[in-house]
């Protein structure tokens, strides 16, 4: 009889899980499957190998071996049901017992736990390859988009001390729209109905937050109010973007071949999408010096451009994109940088990911000149906490500020009227 018959130890179980994975890794070798039919195929090989091992387990121990290697084959092994689960929005792998997720807008620890590091590098490997991409000690990491839109970064010694490591931030399939926002107290219609009157009116965005903290979805919401007569060009990294539009071109960056050559940073395609003829300019993030080309569309007839920029508040996202202009090679005098940015950008968008999970837009700021060497703003809209809930629930207010912005004159002679209510402090 079996050892498996009785009372298999988990010893056993994987024992036979190794004997079932070597022999269907045997059988995709020898009769691979087609990329249309890959995984009803591979299940059935599976099956057929466990019938043919007959470990005479139970139904309910049969069924989740089979799930476990098809997970295993062509999925993410153990990590798979972290990213099957609608509520898990990341999946962040430290260590191979080590596991963390982000669920609601919290990062909770799981109690999953892979079997060693090498098991770690066969899922990294198995999605670096797919994509077509390499990792070894030599490159040590990987940033890519996998086909369904999530992103996955994957690190490995000798850049990371205490073994690999895994991020994979999973792609939303249903996009927040502005009412969803509204809804749960992210945002108000007041709010909304400014930023609406701002994107129409042509006014230049930027959206600044920290990570995780919104900053993609708003400009998602963003964009869809651009008219539909308008051509757009999107430029990103890796492609998160949907506008509804029908004229749109979407670019994403390509990195270095394995010779270092060929790559297309995203300064290179806003330099390139200037040729295009477009009427508005959508850069996902602004990490580098593609900062003061996109400042230079801003002022050159390409108003109502937007991108976002990581930093904590409306002030510090005015000091980052300096930063990021200096790192152009241009030699621009700081005053030079900064006038082009008080001349470029309308409005800051601040988001946040608060202390409960919780992501707000906790200020509408507008950009609205220089006083000497300073660059002078003015809050519009704030968010103001005034306490914490016995559970953890930050609990305040979105509200106007009662400062009326000096573009509402642009806006009005473009035809879009904002009345003073939308700035009362009274309701929201």
């Amino acid at each position: 009889m079996n050892q498996l018959d009785q009372s298999p130890s988990q010893v056993d179980i994987e024992l036979f899980k190794e004997k079932l994975r070597e022999t269907v890794s045997g059988k995709i070798e020898a009769n691979p499957p087609d990329s249309a039919e890959y995984s009803p195929v591979v299940k059935d090989y599976i099956e057929q190998a466990y019938e043919s091992l007959d470990p005479q387990l139970t139904d309910v121990l049969k069924n989740q071996i089979v799930s476990e290697i098809l997970d295993e084959l062509i999925g993410f092994g153990p990590l798979q049901p972290l990213l099957d689960d609608p509520e898990i929005s990341e999946v962040m792998v430290n260590g191979i017992d080590k596991i963390y997720v982000e669920r609601k807008g919290k990062i909770l620890r799981t109690d999953i736990a892979l079997v060693d590091n090498n098991q770690l590098m066969s899922i990294i490997n198995r999605i670096v390859q797919s994509l077509g991409r390499f990792i070894d000690k030599d490159n040590p990491t990987v940033d890519a988009r996998l086909p369904d839109g999530s992103r996955v970064n994957a690190a490995i010694p000798p850049v990371m001390v205490d073994g690999p490591c895994l991020t994979i931030r999973k792609f939303q399939t249903d996009k927040l729209g502005y009412e969803r926002l509204i809804e749960i107290g992210s945002i108000t219609k007041k709010m909304v109905e400014f930023l609406r009157a701002c994107v129409i009116g042509k006014c230049n965005i930027l959206i600044s937050g920290g990570t995780g903290s919104g900053k993609t979805t708003l400009l998602n919401i963003l964009s869809s109010f651009i008219p539909s007569d308008e051509r757009i060009i999107t430029i990103e990294d890796a492609a998160e973007l949907k506008l509804q539009q029908e004229h749109v071109l979407r670019m994403e960056t390509k990195l270095p071949n394995i010779d270092g050559r060929f790559a297309r940073t995203c300064r290179d395609l806003v330099k390139n999408s200037l040729r295009m003829r477009p009427d508005r300019i959508v850069v996902g993030e602004c990490r580098g010096g593609e900062a003061i080309d996109m400042l230079q569309a801003m002022n050159t007839g390409h108003e109502g451009s937007m991108t976002t920029v990581h930093a904590n508040s409306p002030r510090d996202s005015v000091a980052r994109v300096e930063t990021l202009c200096l790192m152009s090679g241009l030699d621009l005098p700081v005053g030079v940088i900064r006038k082009q940015i008080a001349a470029a950008i309308d409005v800051v968008i601040q988001t946040s990911r608060l202390s409960d999970g919780s992501r707000k837009v906790t200020s509408i700021t507008e950009i609205s000149g220089m006083e000497g060497e300073i660059i002078t703003m003015t809050e519009i809209f704030t968010f103001e906490q005034t306490n914490v809930d016995q559970s953890g629930r930050v609990i305040g207010e979105l509200k106007a500020t009662g400062n009326r912005p000096f573009f509402a004159k642009k806006l009005q002679a473009a035809g879009l009227k904002l009345g003073h209510e939308l700035f009362s402090d009274h309701s929201t």
